[in-house]
């Protein structure tokens, strides 16, 4: 990963790359953002960067042998720490193929959170933790000096996924750093990390993706059309990983579905309603999660009307109509509610729950905030 493949954030960029060119590279660096963020993407860069045998003044040359082994993963000289289901078996193929696939993971997502981890490792519904022994053997490893780079890069994702044990195990590591070592935490979360760890880090703040930078990566790095790609960034709210998978995943237009959806549940038509869970049903889970993202949307865009600040919602024409109707539909009183409902909704939609259930209870209760 690069610096020049991440869209947007030049200061967050300049700011590490600096830090490199001025020899003053904090030993343990926190990356905090949200879901979505290119926090990982920004840790793989910078990694990347430091170990560069041929830095430029903005990015690495992406050509030397160090580059060559930073994309695919495979460097000597980087680690990495992150959740998994059960423990994983010291010996065998067991540990080697769970590295592939994380390799697989990390380059085809780097925008992706603990959720996308889970569907594309396979453990969905499973808990994921990082355990003790994977901290412990971190630590022994770097207890060797760098076999190639300049610096040991070490990325924690998710580090906030570990108990007690592991986390006092790290925390050491950290008051006690090997040289020429540098962490990178890379963490949504920062609230269940424990202070101790906090404490210990450069906190480097990694802002969302502005809508203009989210449509300025679809349009020049996957061709999407302009106007398709405005409607994408704006549903997305900042997060890359959800536009990649709003683009991916769905294939039918949301306004007349959400349009339909909204009139049944305002004339209380629970045939219809049950009906409509049907048609929800065929959409694959990521399209069922766009829906619910486009009503949420939706409703953002209504109460920003309500308030009188139309020239703040940028959608397309036919949707902005809608938008401006639906807006005398809801209210202060009621908007709140519904918005809730669906933030449910897409809760358990997002951890597998029977979609036709939850499509045929949120339709009822919104009729009946609606009334």
């Amino acid at each position: 990963m690069l610096f020049s493949e991440i869209v947007g954030l030049e200061d967050t960029k300049q700011t590490l790359i600096n830090s490199v060119r001025n020899n003053h590279v904090a030993h343990a660096q926190l990356f905090l953002g949200r879901d979505g963020s290119a926090n990982l993407a920004m840790a793989l860069a910078y990694a990347t960067y430091l170990n560069c045998e041929d830095k430029g003044e903005t990015d690495s040359c992406g050509k030397c042998g160090s580059c060559s082994k930073m994309g695919k993963l495979v460097h000597p000289d980087l680690h990495f720490l992150f959740p998994v289901a059960g423990k994983i078996e010291e010996k065998g193929s067991a540990r080697a193929e769970l590295m592939t696939n994380w390799r697989g993971f990390v380059q085809e997502m780097p925008y992706a959170g603990v959720q996308d981890w889970s569907t594309f490792a396979g453990v969905d519904n499973k808990q994921m933790s990082i355990a003790v022994d994977e901290v412990r053997e971190m630590i022994k490893d770097l207890s060797l000096k760098a076999f190639e780079g300049t610096y040991k890069v070490v990325i924690m994702w998710q580090p906030q996924m570990m108990a007690a044990a592991p986390a006092n195990a790290m925390l050491k590591i950290l008051e006690e750093p090997s040289p020429k070592t540098v962490f990178i935490l890379v963490v949504n979360d920062a609230e269940k990390i424990m202070t101790t760890i906090i404490s210990r880090t450069q906190l480097i703040n990694i802002r969302s993706f502005a809508a203009d930078e989210i449509e300025k990566y679809l349009v020049e790095r996957l061709e999407v059309l302009p106007k398709n790609a405005a409607q994408i960034a704006h549903l997305a709210d900042g997060n890359l990983q959800a536009a990649f998978t709003i683009l991916n995943e769905v294939k039918n237009d949301n306004l007349p579905i959400f349009q339909l959806w909204m009139r049944h549940c305002f004339s209380r038509n629970y045939t219809e309603m049950v009906l409509m869970a049907d048609e929800f049903h065929e959409l694959k889970r990521e399209g069922q999660k766009a829906l619910l993202y486009f009503a949420l949307t939706v409703l953002r865009d209504a109460l920003v009307m309500n308030y009188g600040h139309p020239g703040m919602v940028k959608l397309p024409e036919e949707s902005l109509a809608f938008v401006k109707n639906f807006a005398k539909v809801v209210n202060d009183k009621n908007i709140e509610p519904i918005m809730n409902l669906l933030n449910e909704a897409y809760y358990h939609i997002e951890r597998n729950a029977n979609d036709k259930l939850v499509f045929v209870d949120t339709s009822i209760q919104i009729a009946r905030v609606i009334k």
